[in-house]
């Protein structure tokens, strides 16, 4: 019975370690949720300009 103590207890410890993080997060509140979205906002025009770009330089090598 030992050994199966032994073996399980880091386990349960791990878990336990996990339930306490997950109780601790909180959810964002406005203006976190705000800031992360403009920033989302602006990484998705940033990268479709990129891309626009790029497809038009190549084309004109291309053609």
């Amino acid at each position: 019975m030992d050994q199966v103590m032994q073996f399980t207890e880091p386990s349960w410890q791990v878990v336990k370690d996990w339930v306490q993080v997950v109780n601790r997060c909180t959810k964002h509140d406005r203006k976190e949720f705000q800031k992360i979205a403009m920033a989302t906002a602006i990484q998705c025009a940033i990268m479709g300009f990129l891309n626009i770009h790029l497809l038009y330089t190549n084309q004109l090598f291309y053609f």
